[in-house]
């Protein structure tokens, strides 16, 4: 029988949020047992929480957004895919502005914080979404499907494409663990077709984005820093955001995901669809 987890220690981290462009610093605290993940908004009167749910998704733009009244917080998804692959069940996120830094623009130095924290077992047993027929989301050109799988572990088949670009699509089927995650996904980096950005830029967001944080699609050749960390990092990027929007269906995920073209917009319907079969289950 799998238990709970929480955080040993407290873990730091600070940087520049992508969208909003402001300099913020998070602090993850260890949380009791059945509390799930929890933002609290310590810059704000009364320090409002919201919980990493997908009942919760207030936007989707560019990165999974969830808020309760005054409480919002932006991008959550990289977090979040660091939580769900270390299966940290209980932890309270303090946050002291709208939106987490954006670091590197993957998982990976917020992977790096929670490992060097570390994990405690909890009085209590772990809980799963063991799927007992298919979830789909099908949107046309991009589809998701959850299916039930043989084995107690979440398997990602994803490929992705780009319309009018000739960079070739892009393919990847792993079983998440630890250890994949550790070395195959989150130090993929977040990423964007240079068309996109004047749009973007005119929404009001990407503020804080750069180089440092970002991988440019331009030209058919995907423009970084210090080149791509692997041959395959855009469609590992989105099996990263896959995983994190998972988590809010607020328990681990057992099953095989196949996704077409995934996004936060239909990771999220999945996450909320789960939430549904759990509810019905209960």
């Amino acid at each position: 029988m799998n238990k709970q987890q929480t955080l040993r220690e407290i873990a730091l981290f600070s940087g520049i949020a992508l969208h909003t462009g402001v300099r913020s610093t998070l602090r993850f605290l260890p949380a009791e047992i059945n509390s799930g993940i929890v933002f609290r908004r310590v810059d704000l009167p009364g320090k409002p929480e919201v919980a990493a749910l997908a009942s919760k998704v207030v936007d989707v733009r560019r990165g999974t957004t969830i808020g309760e009244g005054a409480c919002v917080a932006h991008t959550v998804e990289h977090i979040m895919a660091a939580l769900h692959a270390m299966q940290i069940d209980n932890c309270v996120i303090e946050m002291d502005g709208p939106e987490p830094p954006i670091a590197d623009g993957s998982s990976l130095p917020f992977w790096e914080v929670l490992k060097a924290a570390g994990t405690i077992e909890q009085d209590a047993e772990a809980k799963y979404f063991n799927p007992s027929r298919a979830l789909f989301v099908d949107a046309g050109v991009t589809s998701l499907v959850l299916l039930p799988n043989e084995q107690p572990e979440l398997r990602v088949s994803c490929t992705t494409s780009f319309k009018g670009c000739p960079i070739d699509p892009q393919f990847l089927d792993i079983v998440v663990t630890a250890g994949s995650f550790d070395q195959d996904i989150c130090g993929a980096r977040t990423f964007v077709d240079y068309r996109d950005l004047g749009a973007l830029i005119a929404m009001g967001l990407c503020k804080g984005g750069s180089l440092d944080n970002a991988e440019i699609i331009h030209d058919g050749a995907i423009v970084c820093k210090d080149g791509l960390r692997y041959e395959n990092e855009i469609v590992r990027h989105k099996i990263l955001d896959l995983i994190g929007d998972l988590y809010l269906c607020g328990r681990r995920v057992n099953g095989h995901v196949i996704a077409v073209k995934p996004g936060h917009h239909r990771n999220t319907e999945l996450a909320a669809s789960i939430m549904q079969e759990i509810a019905k289950q209960q």
